[in-house]
């Protein structure tokens, strides 16, 4: 896969997005763009057989829901039910078990671990050698189970779950920093036995060469450091854009700029 070809594939997922969000009126904006191009790359190298993919942050729902259209686990039509009135599968916050391919999904933080420490810990013991990828926000690198979870992971050599931490600097309510520090955050992880790395988790080739690293004796984690909103500069690191509702002049605005950028 060429960078331009990853370009492509996150430029188009994020006008998909941009428009799903506009039609239902829902939010989640910037969590779903600091992730994109970080999904790009998963969803192009995982082996969706055999591998588990876990969304621990469940509200970039509507990017999850893309690149399952696109790899055809879902139907692409489905996309267009998004958050629409009485819909009850496609919603904003995933969270189905056994649903769209996916066995476990979050909504509310700090799940998605606890419950991917038990899939790979499954693997491991029925010679299973699939990965388990786990998405999460930074926000959840906060939560107490998140800390118990990384510990049993190292306690149990599991070196087939790799978590990808979105780490926009941002959660609901205000900067990471500012409402719980976490950081240094691979300095932290990498104390409690894991291999960690810390990329660019906007560029493509980081991120690839991430994924692609070799198995280890222990568990992975991939700092990726993004910029909440990117791709639409008035939200870039805009933590407004976290819950707002998008104007008719923002959305033509948004997509105006993904158009230009692409070209």
């Amino acid at each position: 896969m060429t960078l331009n070809e990853y370009k492509k594939i996150a430029n188009d997922a994020r006008k998909t997005v941009l428009r799903m969000i506009y039609k239902a009126q829902s939010s989640h904006i910037g969590s779903n763009f600091s992730c994109i191009d970080i999904l790009s790359v998963l969803f192009e190298k995982m082996d969706l057989q055999k591998d588990t993919f876990i969304a621990s942050k469940g509200w970039v729902a509507a990017s999850v829901y893309y690149f399952l259209g696109q790899k055809g686990v879902i139907p692409e039509k489905d996309l267009e039910r998004y958050c629409q009135p009485n819909e009850t599968e496609y919603i904003g916050l995933i969270e189905p078990q056994g649903k769209f391919g996916l066995e476990f999904a979050g909504g509310s933080m700090g799940f998605g671990l606890p419950a991917g420490v038990g899939f790979a810990l499954a693997k491991k013991l029925n010679a299973d050698n699939g990965t388990v990828h786990i998405l999460m926000s930074d926000g959840e690198m906060q939560i107490g189970t998140t800390w118990e979870s990384i510990l049993i992971a190292k306690q149990h050599g599991l070196s087939n779950l790799v978590v990808w931490v979105d780490n926009n600097r941002f959660q609901a309510m205000g900067k990471t920093e500012e409402i719980l520090n976490i950081e240094p955050l691979d300095e932290r992880v990498r104390a409690f036995g894991w291999a960690v790395e810390r990329i660019d988790g906007h560029n493509f080739e980081q991120i690839e060469a991430a994924f692609a690293g070799s198995r280890v004796q222990s568990p992975r984690m991939i700092v990726c450091d993004t910029t909440k909103g990117k791709g639409w500069k008035r939200a870039e690191n805009n933590n407004v854009y976290h819950y707002k509702n998008l104007s008719e002049e923002e959305y033509t605005e948004a997509m105006q700029e993904l158009s230009i950028s692409h070209g």
